[in-house]
Formats: structure tokens, sequence, C-alpha cells
């Protein structure tokens, strides 16, 4: 749990190298986020549909649905969900193409712990001010 939270940030670490997800997920664990791993598009489309998060960390180039496509559906699913690809194939069009899907940011691998975590409470605090505002609207 980040200091400014009253609950820990939820994050969806999607990567097909499972390896680097299940590492990634201890490092935010030990960090104070409430981290889990999804090792596919499609599962992290079910995860999500199971279990809400506030962040997702999302690799682009993964076998079957790419992380373009996975954005595409959590787009559809929830799009208060904040989403930042992370990915170590990193082209300019790709990363317009998601900027444009409406991912959060485009960090490149690999990336420090520390940058990750930043971008990741920036991305939970963007996603908190547009929860806020909808509640008022209500």
């Amino acid at each position: 749990m980040r200091a400014t939270t009253l609950r820990p940030v939820r994050v969806l670490v999607v990567d097909d190298e499972r390896d680097f997800a299940e590492a990634l997920v201890t490092r935010l664990t030990r960090r104070g986020y409430s981290a889990a791993a999804a090792f596919s598009g499609p599962s992290a489309l079910v995860s999500l549909g199971h279990d809400p998060v506030d962040v997702v960390v999302l690799d682009l180039k993964m076998p079957g649905m790419d992380g373009l496509e996975v954005l595409r559906q959590i787009r559809h699913l929830d799009p208060d969900i904040r989403v930042l690809v992370l990915t170590g194939h990193a082209t300019v069009s790709a990363g317009i193409d998601g900027m444009r899907l409406g991912a959060a940011d485009f960090l490149q691998k690999p990336v420090g712990i520390e940058l990750l975590c930043t971008a990741i409470d920036a991305a939970a605090a963007r996603g908190a001010g547009r929860t806020s505002e909808k509640e008022e609207k209500k």
C-alpha cells in the first residue's frame, strides 16, 4: 500500500514471460501493492471479469492475443482501468496506437522498479479521480 492510499493499489501484470511476470508481482507486493499475474490476454480478461484492479501492466508482444487487442478489450470491459503498456519491443507506431487506445503510459523493458511504481501510482491517482468524478455526477 503506498502511503497516500487507504487500500493497496490493485495491479494486474499481464505478460507471457511467466518468470518475468511472477518476479514483478513479487517486487510490487513487497512495495505494498496488491499484485497478481496473468500469462495471456484471454486469461487477463477473465481475471478482470472476476477481480477488479486499478492498474494493468500489460506486455505488448504476446502470442495469440497481443497487448493492443487486450487493451481494446479492457477499454470495453471497464474504461476506468488504467493500463500501462510495458514492452521490450517498443516501436513509435505501437506506442502511438497504445496511447490512442487509452494507455496511461508506455514504458520500455527493462524498466526500473521505482519508475514503474511511480507510473503505477500516477495512473492509479488519475483513475481514482475519474471514479470520483463519476460518483459526483450521480
